[in-house]
């Protein structure tokens, strides 16, 4: 994989895992030499029941939600922040529109994940198994029983919670962000890759939408040849 494509197979991983490393108007600059490296985190004790309890919550919450769109904003490490719009539809399709002039769509249709660049005119393909994307956009979600969760967190008026990978290409955690008065609605994921940048994608003006267009969930290949991942 060419250092392009591992900057956007990064970058995928970071919408999820939550984190989009792009720079607010001007591409994809990214110094990696001042980012960190994950430090080792020792497994943690087993959930207490009160967590578990919570996480219940937070599984029944996320499997209600079925098709989705609103608006979202990116804030980067520096503090440099992109918006656009998304839609989510499972199982496993979601759909990041970036605002102009920033060129990146970002589409998964299900099976694959593709982040296509309209100035490059180049499309990238990457598994959708592979990706934490997957905590969002499966029809059936169990968290009390995922050993990736790492810490619950219940504070007036927020339940938070932080995922963690530690092998793979999706290595890095994710923070979800409810707020809770009673009832749950997701504010916002904050995620730190493997080389410890950290985003944070904020949403608002969520909404529930049955009539979101299937168009909207297939990949448009932008690359003049295909490239082999």
């Amino acid at each position: 994989m060419n250092m392009r494509r591992a900057f956007l197979f990064s970058l995928f991983v970071g919408l999820a895992s939550g984190v989009f490393s792009l720079a607010a108007s001007d591409g994809f600059a990214q110094n990696p030499s001042k980012t960190n490296v994950l430090p080792f985190v020792p497994p943690r004790a087993a959930l207490t029941d009160v967590e578990k309890a919570e996480l219940k919550r937070v599984s029944e919450y996320l499997n209600t939600i079925k098709s989705v769109q609103g608006r979202f904003t990116q804030i980067a490490a520096d503090g440099r922040t992109v918006q656009g719009t998304f839609y989510l539809r499972k199982p496993g399709r979601i759909r990041f529109e970036y605002d102009l002039p920033n060129p990146i769509l970002i589409v998964a249709d299900g099976a694959s994940v593709a982040v296509s660049n309209s100035q490059l005119k180049t499309t990238d393909r990457y598994p959708l198994i592979n990706s934490p994307l997957r905590l969002l956009l499966s029809e059936s979600i169990d968290l009390t029983s995922d050993r990736r969760i790492i810490d619950v967190k219940k504070e007036t008026g927020v339940l938070s919670f932080t995922a963690r990978e530690t092998a793979g290409p999706a290595r890095g955690s994710i923070t979800l962000v409810f707020a809770d008065s009673g009832q749950l609605e997701l504010r916002q994921w904050e995620v730190v890759d493997a080389q410890g940048v950290r985003t944070t994608i904020a949403l608002n003006d969520v909404r529930q939408d049955a009539n979101i267009p299937a168009t909207l969930f297939v990949i448009q290949d932008l690359s003049p040849f295909k490239r082999n991942n």
